[in-house]
C-alpha cells in the first residue's frame, strides 16, 4: 500500500500528466502543487519516468488480470465487464492518448495488442475470418475510445451505448 504522501503525489501528477502532458509536466511543477520539496519527491519516486511507471502499473496489473483469469463465457458480459475496467482506467488510457510516447512506459504498445487478441479470441472464438478480426478491433478499439472521449460523462451514460455498439460490430 502506498504511503499517503506517495499517493498523493500519484494523484497530482496524474492530474497535470492528463491535462497538460507528461512532457510538459516537470517534478518541480507537482512538488509545487503538493507544497512540498524536489528532494522529498525523489525520496518517492526517483524521476518523472518511475513516477509515470507507478501511475500506468495498475492498469496494466489490471488488464493481464482480466485477461489472464477470464474465461470465455457470455460475450456481453466480458464486453460489460471490460468496458468497465477501462472506464476505472480512463485518466491513464487519457493519459496515452495526449502523449503517445507514454505507450513507452511498460512496452505498452505490444502489451496492449497483445491483451487486444486474447479478448478476441475469449469474444469470437480462437478461428476467425479476418473481417471478424476487423470488427472486433473497431468495437474494442471504439469502447477504449468511449473511456476517453467521455471521460467526462457518468459512467452509466457512457457504458450501455457503448458496450451496445460494441455488441452490434461484432454480432453478438
Amino acid at each position: 500500500m502506498p504511503s499517503d504522501t506517495k499517493a498523493r503525489i500519484q494523484a497530482v501528477a496524474r492530474e497535470l500528466f492528463v491535462r497538460q502532458g507528461v512532457q510538459n509536466t516537470s517534478l518541480r511543477q507537482i512538488s509545487e502543487r503538493l507544497g512540498i520539496t524536489k528532494p522529498a519527491l525523489y525520496y518517492h519516486f526517483s524521476s518523472r519516468d518511475d513516477l509515470v511507471r507507478s501511475i500506468v502499473q495498475p492498469m496494466v496489473e489490471d488488464i493481464e488480470r482480466f485477461v489472464r483469469d477470464r474465461r470465455s463465457g457470455d460475450p456481453r458480459q466480458l464486453l460489460d465487464d471490460y468496458f468497465e475496467l477501462i472506464w476505472r482506467h480512463r485518466d491513464v488510457l487519457v493519459m496515452m492518448i495526449r502523449e503517445l510516447s507514454t505507450l513507452s512506459y511498460l512496452d505498452l504498445g505490444t502489451r496492449m495488442f497483445e491483451w487486444r487478441r486474447e479478448l478476441i479470441a475469449m469474444l469470437l472464438g480462437p478461428e476467425l475470418t479476418q473481417a471478424q478480426h476487423i470488427r472486433a478491433t473497431v468495437a474494442l478499439g471504439g469502447m477504449s475510445d468511449c473511456a476517453v472521449e467521455y471521460a467526462h460523462l457518468p459512467l452509466e451514460e457512457v457504458k450501455p451505448t457503448a458496450v451496445e455498439a460494441a455488441a452490434v460490430v461484432l454480432g453478438i
